[in-house]
């Protein structure tokens, strides 16, 4: 039965080999540098990638202009260095009215680093579902399999770490140990020179402590990487000997700065991740999962395995050996397990495994994202700095939740500081600093990830209940903080100086709380709701300068007990509400300023309420028309014709009275004599005959009786 899993194995790998590949697979490195000043042109690594890029063209994508790719020339101070052109997968979509992304790529190398993405993938599931395979074997084979191993396919070099009966952990030894330092060596400066991806398998540790260099090889055509799936990677130094960890391209002697191949990073999915007093810098290429540091959970089923005993795990093998050597018409395969259909059988759907860590007192430098997290719980993200990221700085994805973010620095990204994206939940943003960061310093999205009916049946509902506290956003390129949909979500007591706008808040976000915030030097508005938000509260808030403090565009909310000071500006107003509005209300606001108006309602629409605020250092710098305009409204055109008619109507009627109590009118003087009047003859109707030309209206001609005189005489 066990050849029969080995087949099993080897059909689903296609070409993967375990073992030590053919010499054709992989160009032998040469022997470890002579002393010099730094590593020898060789680069000691095993072809880890295809070295030929696809060869189909990809369509251009919308948006995208073609670029040149960043030459890898001298080496020049980091700060100088220009920044690799890298679009990410992982980022999230910017509709077409938003500006466009501030990295660009060609579609040749956009194309190529897809793919190199998805090689990856591949390259991880069949490294996983091979070890599966061997250690599903049992016996002798498969305890000389719990060592370092060398699989080999299309796809490039691993060395897998698998889980050890006594649980120790992989160190630095261990890893130079395997083939004589063939793949880590120590190099002449003092630092190791990693030349092969690393995989720690479920249930194993790999630490690294410090101090130590650990240069991971990234030249073009190749890279390494170090992932854990499922198992734990542990990084710890001190501030006096943090552990160093960079891309290094040995023909340059210098980190590689270029993306567009490919470039070292490290991951973990599922497990946990640990770093502490660490020191990493460029690493990362075009995705988040492959962008510097990721931390991903996995949708594959939960494995006990780890928290299993020895004796545990020794029994659940002679048990699965067992049903192996069974016709029970089912089986298993690595986690999976697979049973008959029959009555009364239940389905399971198996919970994620979600992975956690803790990044504490690190500085992360040029990667292409700072840190990525998804798919995680509890992580925890404390006093770090990160800077010059060529995407984000700190991005959390998809399903990531309760996670702390505390007194982290995020400087010079290219795109934005913070980023808690859709599907975040119950994330925790504390005393962190967001600066010149090329977009936003802080972006809480709680959007639903659909609007009805998909393909992957996602849930309508929206995620929230996020906050940033006691947070610094400075001269960002776009907004300070912006707040996308969602619902709960939060910022209190932080600081906004510069960029276009200090804090918006749109996409039908609701219920969401904007209070004790400082804002300063802001182009045009210092908070904006817009766009459907419902159900804000904003209050004591501190905004100085701009052109406009509050602006509310088809939202409702409360805008309360602010200080608001504005620009001198003919355009300037401390408050403005324009659109549909129904239910708002602006009071108890103290505004300072020069400008059109304090309060602006006029281009509003339902009942807004404003009332008590103290607008007495306001001075209204507005034309006569202007001030006509905010009261000329239908209802007030209507009114003031009511009130205007009726007014007329009583003066007039005055008058004459007043000139008939002088006499000047004579109110008979219209009215004559009985006798002065003309007489009219009225026929007899009695006496009429037919024919006689009496019609009910006109008199007889020659009236056959007698008449009756009216008036004319007495």
């Amino acid at each position: 039965m066990n050849r029969t899993v080995v087949t099993a194995g080897a059909l689903l790998l296609g070409a993967l080999t375990i073992g030590t590949p053919p010499v054709a697979a992989a160009p032998s490195p040469s022997p470890t540098p002579p002393a010099s000043a730094g590593p020898s042109a060789d680069t000691g690594m095993t072809n880890t990638i295809p070295s030929s890029k696809p060869s189909s063209k990809p369509s251009s994508k919308p948006g995208s202009e073609p670029s040149s790719e960043p030459s890898a020339g001298p080496a020049a101070e980091p700060a100088q260095e220009p920044a690799p052109a890298a679009v990410p997968s992982d980022a999230p979509s910017i509709p077409s009215s938003e500006p466009e992304p501030l990295i660009k790529i060609s579609p040749e190398n956009a194309e190529s680093q897809s793919a190199l993405v998805d090689m990856e993938d591949q390259r991880i599931l069949q490294t996983r579902a091979a070890l599966t395979a061997l250690l599903q074997q049992g016996g002798f084979f498969a305890a000389q399999r719990k060592q370092p191993q060398i699989f080999s396919s299309s796809f490039g070099r691993t060395m897998v770490l698998p889980a050890r009966n006594d649980e120790r952990p992989y160190t630095l030894k261990d890893l130079i140990s395997v083939e004589n330092g063939k793949y880590v060596r120590l190099m002449t400066d003092g630092s190791y020179l990693l030349g092969i991806h690393i995989f720690v398998a479920d249930g194993a540790t790999l630490q690294l402590r410090g101090p130590m260099t650990l240069r991971m090889g990234s030249i073009p055509g190749s890279f390494s990487s170090i992932i854990t799936f499922g198992g734990n990677i542990d990084i710890k130094g001190t501030a006096t000997k943090p552990v160093r960890i960079t891309s290094w391209d040995v023909k340059a002697s210098k980190p590689d700065l270029d993306t567009t191949d490919g470039r070292a990073y490290i991951r973990a999915v599922g497990g946990q991740f640990n770093m502490v007093y660490g020191q990493v810098s460029d690493l990362g290429f075009w995705s988040g999962r492959t962008g510097g540091i990721a931390l991903t959970g996995t949708e594959r089923p939960s494995s006990t395995y780890r928290h299993r005993t020895k004796a545990q795990r020794h029994q659940d093998k002679a048990d699965r050996l067992e049903n192996n050597t069974k016709d029970q018409g089912g089986g298993t395969y690595g986690d999976v397990e697979t049973y008959p259909i029959g009555p009364g059988t239940a389905s399971h759907v198996p919970a994620d495994e979600l992975v956690t860590g803790k990044i504490e007192n690190s500085v992360i430098t040029r990667d292409a994202y700072g840190l990525f997290v998804s798919g995680s719980n509890q992580t925890q993200i404390i006093n770090n700095k990160i800077r010059d990221s060529i995407v984000h700085g700190v991005f959390m994805h998809r399903f990531a939740k309760n996670a702390t973010i505390s007194h982290t620095e995020v400087t010079g990204s290219g795109g934005d500081g913070f980023v808690l994206s859709r599907a975040t939940e119950k994330v925790q943003v504390n005393d962190c600093l967001a600066e010149n960061n090329g977009r936003n310093g802080f972006t809480l999205d709680g959007r639903a990830l659909a609007h009805g009916p998909s393909a992957s049946g996602e849930s309508l509902a929206v995620y929230g209940d996020s906050s940033v506290n006691n947070s610094v956003a400075r001269g960002n390129g776009r907004y300070g903080i912006e707040v996308m949909g969602g619902i709960r979500q939060a910022v209190q007591t932080s600081e906004v100086i510069g960029g276009d706008m200090g804090i918006v808040v749109r996409a039908g976000a609701e219920a969401v709380q904007l209070s004790g915030n400082k804002l300063t030097g802001q182009k045009r508005q210092g908070i904006a709701l817009r766009d459907g938000v419902r159900n804000a509260y904003v209050s004591g808030n501190t905004i100085t300068g701009g052109p406009t403090g509050v602006y509310m565009r088809d939202s409702n909310g409360q805008v309360v007990g602010n200080k608001i000071t504005t620009v001198k500006d003919v355009n300037a107003h401390g408050v403005t509400v324009v659109g549909a509005a129904a239910g708002s209300e602006v009071a108890r606001n103290t505004i300072v300023g020069s400008g059109t108006s304090a309060v602006s309602t006029a281009r509003s629409s339902g009942d807004v309420s404003d009332h008590n605020n103290d607008e007495d250092a306001w001075v209204d710098t507005s034309t006569f028309w202007s001030k006509a305009k905010r009261y000329v409204k239908p209802m007030n055109v209507i009114w003031a014709g009511v009130i205007l008619l009726i007014l007329v109507s009583a003066f007039r009627s005055r008058g004459i009275m007043d000139r008939r109590r002088r006499g000047i009118v004579d109110p008979y003087e219209l009215q004559k004599a009985m006798e002065d009047r003309p007489s009219w003859a009225l026929p007899n109707a009695a006496t009429a005959t037919p024919g006689s030309g009496f019609n009910g209206r006109s008199r007889p001609t020659q009236p056959a009786v007698p008449t009756v005189t009216v008036g004319g005489g007495r």
